[in-house]
């Protein structure tokens, strides 16, 4: 009986387990953007033209959702002021 509760004590520290990526609405060079990248990482990629338009999300489709009803979506103009 110890056996097989050490055998699935090992099995589960062994299983993967699915990565978590956040995701951000930023407003760059001008259009909206639904990005993966963190705000350093924005930045560093994309230069003084960037700015975060929104909270930090978990799910993509919260992310779009977010930029649609508050920016018209991905692709619309925008401006960092």
């Amino acid at each position: 009986m110890k056996s097989v509760a050490a055998a699935i004590a090992v099995a589960v520290l062994f299983t993967p387990v699915a990565a978590r990526a956040d995701y951000y609405v930023y407003c760059a060079n001008g259009r909206i953007e639904v990005d993966s990248r963190n705000p350093e990482q924005m930045s560093n990629a994309r230069g003084s033209g960037v700015c975060q338009m929104g909270p930090r999300f978990g799910f993509l489709s919260d992310a779009q959702s977010f930029a649609q009803r508050n920016f018209g979506g991905a692709g619309q103009a925008c401006s960092c002021r």
